[in-house]
Parts: C-alpha cells; sequence; structure tokens
C-alpha cells in the first residue's frame, strides 16, 4: 500500500504541486477575509432590513479609514427611522473632525419633531465650534431659567442706589430659550447676566425715588425688557422678573456725611493757612516797626552833632540852645503827664 502511494506522488508533476499550493493561499485569504468581514456583515444586514443601506465597500472603507462602522450604522438606522437621511459620508467627515455624532443627529431628531429647523451643516458647525447642540435644542423646546446675579460669581444681589439716595439690592430671574441660528457666534450666558444686570442698575438709578420702585417692581422688568438686551446672543429673553429686592443702607446720607467731613477739614486747613498767614504778616509789621525805629535813633543821633556844628559855626546862638533845651523838657514833662512815652 506504502509503495502505491509513493508511486503516485512520484507520478504528480510539479504544475500540479503549484496549483496546490495557490489554492492553498487562496483558501487561507478566503477564511482572512470571511472571519474579517464576520461583523460588517451583520452591520450590513442590520442597515438593509431598517431601509438604511449602507454598502459593504463603504463598511470595509470605514475600518480602512479608522471610523467605527457601528457608531456610523446605528446613527443612520436612529436618522433614517425618524425621516432625516444622512449620508455616511457626512457622518465620517464629522467624526473625522472630532465631531459628536451621537449628539448631532439625537439634536436633528429632536429639533425635527419639534419643528424647529436644523440642517446638518448647522448643528455639525455648532458641535465643531464646542457647543452643545443638543443641550441647545431641548432649551430651545423647553426654557431655562438664569438667576442674576449669577451664583458663581459670589454676589447675592444687583445693588443700586435710587435718586433720594436709597440704596435697594434685587435678584432677578431670566427665562431664555436658544435661538439655533445665532448659536455659532452668538454671545453666552455671562453676557445676558451682565446685561441684564446692568439694566437693573440703570432702572433703579433713574428712579425718583426708592419708594417707586419698591411700588411698582414690574416696572423694573418691563424697561429692562425692552432694552432689547438678547441682541447679539445666542439667546431669547422671554421674560424677566424680579425674584426680590430689599432696601439696603442710605447710602446719600453718608455720602453727604462725608463730604461734610470733607468740607470741615478744607475750611479748618484754609483758617490755618490764613491764620499763618496773619502770623506771618505781623512778623513783618514788626521787623518794618524796628526797621523804622533804628532809622529814627540814627537820625537823634546825628541832633547833637548838627547842635554842635551850628554852635561852633556861629549859627545857633547859646540863648537860642537853652530855649531849645527848655523847649524839649517841657515836651518831655507833658508827654510823662499825658501818659505818652518820651521821644528821644
Amino acid at each position: 500500500m506504502q509503495h502505491a502511494i509513493l508511486s503516485q506522488a512520484a507520478n504528480i508533476s510539479p504544475g500540479t504541486v503549484v496549483l496546490w499550493i495557490i489554492a492553498g493561499i487562496l483558501i487561507i485569504m478566503g477564511l482572512f477575509i470571511f472571519f474579517t468581514m464576520l461583523g460588517v456583515l451583520k452591520l450590513y444586514v442590520q442597515a438593509l432590513f431598517s431601509d438604511a443601506k449602507v454598502s459593504m465597500l463603504d463598511l470595509i472603507m470605514m475600518r480602512l479609514r479608522k471610523v467605527p462602522p457601528d457608531l456610523i450604522v446605528i446613527n443612520r438606522i436612529s436618522a433614517k427611522k425618524a425621516g432625516i437621511d444622512i449620508p455616511t459620508d457626512l457622518m465620517e467627515a464629522h467624526y473625522l473632525a472630532r465631531g459628536n455624532i451621537s449628539r448631532v443627529v439625537t439634536a436633528m431628531i429632536a429639533a425635527d419633531k419639534a419643528g424647529i429647523e436644523l440642517p446638518w451643516n448647522r448643528a455639525t458647525a455648532t458641535d465643531l465650534a464646542g457647543r452643545d447642540i443638543l443641550d441647545a435644542v431641548q432649551t430651545s423646546v423647553n426654557p431655562k431659567v438664569i438667576d442674576c446675579p449669577s451664583p458663581q460669581s459670589g454676589k447675592l444681589t444687583i445693588d443700586a442706589v435710587a435718586k433720594d439716595g436709597i440704596q435697594l439690592r434685587a435678584k432677578a430671574r431670566v427665562t431664555v430659550r436658544t435661538a439655533i441660528a445665532r448659536l455659532v457666534g452668538g454671545a453666552t450666558e455671562e453676557t445676558i447676566i451682565a446685561r441684564v444686570g446692568e439694566g437693573i442698575i440703570s432702572t433703579i438709578g433713574s428712579a425718583h425715588d426708592h419708594k417707586s420702585v419698591l411700588e411698582n417692581p414690574d416696572r423694573i422688568s418691563k424697561t429692562v425688557l425692552a432694552k432689547g438686551l438678547d441682541s447679539g446672543t445666542a439667546f431669547e429673553i422671554l421674560s424677566i422678573d424680579i425674584a426680590d429686592i430689599d432696601v439696603g443702607e442710605n447710602i446719600g446720607a453718608q455720602l453727604q456725611a462725608a463730604q461734610a467731613e470733607a468740607d470741615t477739614k478744607r475750611f479748618q486747613a484754609q483758617a490755618e493757612q490764613r491764620r499763618a498767614l496773619a502770623v506771618a504778616q505781623e512778623v513783618e509789621y514788626q521787623a518794618e516797626a524796628q526797621k523804622n525805629r533804628a532809622l529814627v535813633v540814627l537820625a537823634e543821633a546825628e541832633v547833637p552833632r548838627a547842635i554842635a556844628e551850628a554852635l561852633r559855626s556861629g549859627k545857633l546862638g547859646l540863648m537860642d540852645y537853652y530855649r531849645m533845651q527848655n523847649l524839649t523838657a517841657d515836651t518831655q514833662m507833658r508827654s510823662s503827664i499825658g501818659g505818652t512815652p518820651p521821644q528821644g
């Protein structure tokens, strides 16, 4: 038996061996492709029976481009069942751009059911811009309330002062819904909070007195709402409600007290300045008087010389000199009696 087998093997031609080798390689490749395509085939059948057909070639190319085919097929089926036909190449492009396909498709389905126009390009652009498109659609359908001021800011109230100087502390609640058309490039909630706070401060500040504001708090809401504060933002303001308003400090009285204190210090400084100026002038007058007194003494010192010179030159007689001395003595006596200090 063994001899027969060996004789038959010896009769096999080299061409037959080559064919067997090729056939073996083809069988191995076929088995590899079969097991590789087993998962893809499941997705193909699932898409086919869900009326969201995806070609086998597209599924294979997804694996080669490192795009998860199951993610694409499941979201395509969801969109197709909701009446939205999204080509697989658009989904692949958004996935490769690091977008969130599941949230985009879910947002488009929710928008379509709510009657909101949300095309694929706008939805993907919003998602790639970092905005949560699904949350935006939900907020557009179900408006949300924003506290003003924001709790994250650390402030509890918005403080403003009426014209009578009384401080009012208010809290507001702003009801907004997302404006899908302005979502890309639109300002965020922080802008809404800042604008509403500015509007409340402006309205209270323009009030004649704080009592009128307390009597009609809805006046603040109406005035602020009429300013169009949602312009350029991603939201549409539906209402502004004053949740609470309290009376604060008497800022006007504090400012008046501070002003009075400042005026007192200013007047004291001015009085001190005038006193110092008067003292300086008095010192100047005293110095001037001393100067004049010294000039008088110098002039008096010249009198004896002039008398002596007049006696020597004969211009003054001895009797004239005696009469002058008597006149001087009489003047001194009269001054002494009258309480006037003698001159000279």
